[in-house]
């Protein structure tokens, strides 16, 4: 029997009440390798889930971003019965410079599926959640389609440029196809914002597994749909990045990807 979304929403939480937001804006960024940002909070969020879901849930082993790409790999060749995708801090740098946009990202893999995610915001107090086959929720309430498709000259795009191809942010840049643009930090917020109707469309060049897991499956469920810029699924077993397009409106997502991957703009 999988766990209950209600109990792991509720570990999820008080675990960032107590880890992330004592420490918010008060911390300093170191840089890894990768030159991406860490601070003693992600540690600090990661060795506190690690406790509580080993204490919970023991038959499931913890991948984690803080881990080496080593351990990472190494869990992914034998997940086990199941395995967490945790990002502990889902936007390190906007946490570090006081941004209140950031999240936990937490998913369970069992069987090659995702099958739970949890996103949850401290700030805004909001905890996005899915189960395969069931729905996804935010606070509760269920997620869903919208009753009326947008066109996309109409729409609010969530776009990363600096992880995109040269040629395609510079036709963003030349023929912008949306009404207009926002790149706010935090891709695992970026696919449940998506998934609650608050952007439209997404785009997103380099993403890893702990960072879309969870919220691509709320994204799912909630019944929206997404691809990578090379038309395939976006999710993949494995700790190399990966693109991600995405709408929770069907006939939208359709003109989106077609603006996308096509060799020409829309007319």
């Amino acid at each position: 029997m999988l766990p209950n979304l209600n109990d792991l929403a509720a570990a999820v939480r008080e675990a960032a009440r107590e880890e992330l937001l004592p420490r918010f804006a008060a911390v300093k960024r170191e840089l890894k390798s990768d030159g991406s940002v860490v601070t003693v909070a992600d540690r600090g969020m990661q060795e506190r889930m690690r406790e509580t879901l080993a204490e919970t849930w023991p038959a499931y082993r913890l991948l984690g971003e803080e881990m080496s790409s080593e351990q990472q790999a190494a869990l992914l060749a034998q997940p086990g019965p199941g395995l967490w995708i945790l990002d502990p801090l889902d936007g390190t740098s906007n946490f570090a410079a006081g941004i209140p946009f950031f999240s936990v990202s937490l998913a369970l893999l069992v069987d090659g599926e995702i099958v739970l995610g949890i996103v949850y915001d401290p700030n805004r107090g909001e905890c996005f959640s899915a189960r395969k086959g069931s729905g996804a929720w935010l606070n509760g309430a269920p997620l869903q389609q919208p009753e009326e498709s947008l066109q996309l000259k109409r729409a609010i795009a969530a776009v990363d440029f600096k992880r995109l191809p040269t040629e395609l942010a510079t036709r963003f840049t030349v023929q912008p196809p949306y009404a207009s643009q926002r790149s706010l930090g935090s891709v695992a917020l970026d696919w449940c914002w998506v998934a609650a109707g608050r952007f439209h469309v997404y785009l997103h060049g380099r993403q890893r597994l702990w960072d879309y897991a969870a919220g691509q499956l709320i994204l799912a469920e909630a019944g929206g749909r997404s691809c990578t810029l090379e038309g395939a699924t976006v999710v993949a077993l494995g700790n190399e990045a990966r693109s991600a397009l995405a709408s929770l409106d069907h006939a939208l997502y359709d003109e989106w990807r077609d603006w996308v991957l096509g060799a020409e703009g829309p007319s």
